[in-house]
């Protein structure tokens, strides 16, 4: 008997908003089928206003409350059976964030959940992560976001160590990034990799994941330290505009995506990896199956 669940994923991310819708079909002795059945993404950019002046201006309040009460009518059209709400650097940071939560509620009936770095991860590694990182191999895996960044480090299937940093690709917009918060994560990945002979990547976020559909690549396959190189520099050669309109990237991620690649090289450089894997997982994939499994038990 096969039986389908709808199960809502809301990211509130310092540089878009999210809604992922995801089905999950099951039937006995199988297992479990997750299929995305709607993304939407807002870019309302929370950190441009929290990392600049420590909270969420009144414009961006009255565009997350527009947001989250559309969510909720399309989690209510696509009958989900449950959903939950994340917010992640961006709100963590902001002086109103509890205020920005109350009001929140108060209008669309969404309680949103401020959650840490190490929460974050571990969302995240609810994903089809585990199935890669169960081989023998090493990874370093990278999660690029606006506000932060994410090293977790793989050995065997097994989580070695795990680190938040205060990394993100719009606060490296807004030049808040100090050169010593550069050397701590340098540290971090260096210290933490050294052990092993051989490591590769694995990236998420919408960055990396533009960077590979623009790649050709067939999924699954891993982009080499040299194109990332490559297309890195294209990009830095390039003008916000002409990336706008000769790459055909969203206006909200023409500027970001110079950042991102920036931090997804470095680490490959510190880890001395030679490739990154690019599955399309994130922290709204991990809320689904959390989700999924809780209903489970």
């Amino acid at each position: 008997m096969i039986e389908i669940k709808k199960y809502g994923a809301i990211d509130i991310g310092s540089n878009a908003v999210r809604l992922l819708i995801g089905s999950v079909t099951t039937m006995d002795g199988i297992n479990p089928r997750f299929k995305k059945t709607s993304l939407v993404r807002v870019p309302i950019r929370l950190g441009a206003d929290v990392f600049v002046e420590n909270k969420v201006s009144e414009a961006n309040v009255e565009r997350l409350i527009d947001a989250m009460k559309s969510y909720q009518l399309l989690m209510k059209t696509h009958n989900v059976s449950k959903f939950r709400a994340c917010a992640t650097s961006a709100m963590r940071d902001a002086e109103n964030g509890a205020e920005v939560v109350k009001k929140i509620k108060e209008a669309s009936d969404i309680q949103i959940e401020i959650i840490d770095g190490k929460d974050e991860a571990a969302i995240i590694a609810m994903t089809d992560l585990t199935e890669l990182t169960s081989s023998d191999s090493s990874y370093l895996y990278v999660d690029v976001g606006g506000g932060s960044t994410e090293f977790t480090v793989y050995h065997k299937g097994k989580r070695k160590a795990s680190k938040s940093f205060k990394l993100g690709t719009v606060r490296l917009l807004n030049n808040l990034v100090s050169d010593e918060q550069w050397d701590t994560v340098k540290k971090w990945i260096k210290i933490h990799t050294k052990d092993f002979e051989k490591i590769s990547l694995i990236g998420s976020g919408g960055n990396i994941n533009n960077i590979f559909k623009n790649s050709g690549k067939s999924m699954g396959k891993p982009l080499s330290y040299m194109y990332l190189v490559s297309y890195y520099q294209l990009l830095k050669s390039l003008t916000y505009d002409e990336r706008v309109w000769e790459l055909n990237l969203n206006h909200d991620r023409a500027d970001v995506i110079v950042p991102a690649a920036k931090i997804f090289l470095s680490a490959m450089k510190w880890s001395k990896a030679q490739h990154i894997y690019v599955p399309k997982i994130g922290l709204a994939d991990g809320i689904i199956k959390s989700l999924y499994n809780e209903d489970s038990k």
